[in-house]
């Protein structure tokens, strides 16, 4: 193999795709839109443009005014005939719902008898929300039918227990933190393999459909171009991803600067509420209850601190690469055989059945990530780059990662193998459908 002509394919592929408007554009876009996917949906749960009036029709008379209205629904409380509110409500639409609640002996005879009358089909929200209200006015008068004191019982069964983990060092962990990471860590591995993959397999096809690929072929070898295609393009993934890296720290470094530019004010809060409780609580108790113990940021950074970023980062380069490397020949092998995209459906399912596999078992290697199946998943190339990832921020045997990196290396030669044998052939073939079995005798061409 002639490295120094591999060396300039590599060169090519990589200036030709990060000199693209489209590689600019996403790089700065990226941070955003991955900030967007977390931001978007807590601010658009905070805005509503529309309010629904409920009218409560209360025949029972228990509920007066216990309905309370809020920013997404506004209670009225009315009086008169329901067949005559319906109809009202469907003629005006000034009321939205009507929410009837019918007369009964029984205070157990209200638990199926309430129904919600919409013009349009009421959120999950709102249903909720009537129901809580309902069971705890019925709860309520159930306890005083029995004489049982309500706050006594919720004094007794309203004990919240809350279980701090902390490592051998007395560290501060969080188990959610550690979810975090491993999902996000393997959701974009995954995201990073089918995307650049993409680019191998379209890249290959273009250059073989323009004949672009015959003037290549006659000054370097099929399996030199295929390797340099594949290099290049993972050192722009890898580019792009470090360029996020980056632009992530300092969009949040000046966020945070903007948002948080008295430094003070937080601590001088504080201590206010400190010496508020000193007048109330004697110290030895606030000892014992921990004051600190309700500041979620320092939480937040103690648990932050037992999370090993060097190695996580390091991880996942490497089974970015290898993961990428390994299905990224499979697809260079794919665009070498075909003549266009319509033809790569047939080739693509075999391929892409792994990745999704590995993403439907990230959900039972997160509930047991030392089980059987979370091992064995991490051991198969095809799978470990994504579910190896889910693993390591929970903490896994050094020996158990190095085999699942050798395992991965060996898949890769072996896919490389496969790739070339088919490369060398498809490349220069033209206007014939290729099949498994076409495939097949390609792979056995001793040649």
């Amino acid at each position: 193999m002639n490295f120094s002509k591999a060396s300039l394919i590599i060169r090519r592929e990589y200036l030709t795709r990060v000199r693209k408007k489209s590689f600019i554009i996403m790089t700065i876009l990226g941070p955003l839109l991955m900030g967007g996917v977390i931001v978007v949906p807590y601010f658009a749960n905070t805005v509503t443009d529309e309010r629904r009036t409920i009218a409560v029709l209360d025949e029972s008379h228990l509920f007066t005014g216990k309905f309370k209205s809020d920013r997404m629904v506004n209670f009225i409380y009315l009086d008169g005939n329901l067949d005559s509110l319906r109809k009202e409500s469907g003629s005006e639409g000034k009321i939205s719902d009507i929410l009837y609640i019918p007369g009964t002996e029984s205070i157990t005879g209200l638990v199926h008898g309430i129904t919600l009358y919409s013009n349009k089909q009421p959120s999950v929200n709102i249903i909720d929300k009537i129901e809580h209200t309902v069971e705890n006015e019925i709860n309520s008068a159930k306890y005083a039918a029995a004489k049982i004191d309500e706050k006594v019982l919720a004094s007794i069964r309203g004990t919240n227990v809350e279980i701090n983990t902390r490592d051998m060092e007395n560290k501060k962990t969080s188990s959610g933190l550690t979810t975090g990471i491993g999902l996000f860590s393997g959701i974009l591995i995954y995201m990073f393999i089918f995307i650049y993959g993409a680019q191998v397999m379209r890249g290959v096809m273009e250059e073989k459909t323009n004949r672009i690929v015959e003037v290549i072929i006659s000054s370097v070898k099929p399996f030199e171009l295929m390797l340099g295609k594949i290099i290049g393009v993972a050192l722009v993934g890898l580019t792009q991803f470090v360029l996020w890296i980056l632009l992530t720290f300092g969009i949040y470094t000046v966020v945070s600067n903007v948002l948080f530019k008295d430094k003070t004010e937080g601590q001088q809060v504080q201590q206010v509420l400190q010496q508020r409780m000193n007048a109330v609580v004697p110290a030895q108790s606030l000892d014992s209850v921990s004051f600190q113990k309700n500041n979620w940021a320092s939480e937040l950074n103690d648990a932050v601190s037992t999370i090993n970023f060097p190695v996580i980062i390091m991880m996942f380069f490497f089974y970015f690469l290898g993961g990428y490397l390994l299905y990224s020949a499979l697809f260079a092998a794919i665009g070498a055989a075909v003549d266009s995209e319509t033809d790569t459906q047939q080739f693509m399912l075999p391929i892409t059945i792994p990745l999704i596999i590995s993403v439907v078992m990230v959900q039972y290697v997160i509930l047991n990530p030392e089980g059987t199946v979370a091992f064995w998943f991490s051991m198969i190339p095809f799978t470990s780059p994504i579910i190896m990832m889910v693993r390591i921020p929970f903490g896994v045997d050094v020996w158990q990662v190095l085999l699942s990196m050798t395992i991965l290396v060996l898949g890769f030669i072996g896919t490389t193998w496969i790739a070339a044998k088919i490369y060398r052939t498809g490349i220069l073939l033209y206007g014939k459908k290729v099949n498994y079995r076409e495939l097949m005798r390609w792979l056995l061409y001793k040649g």
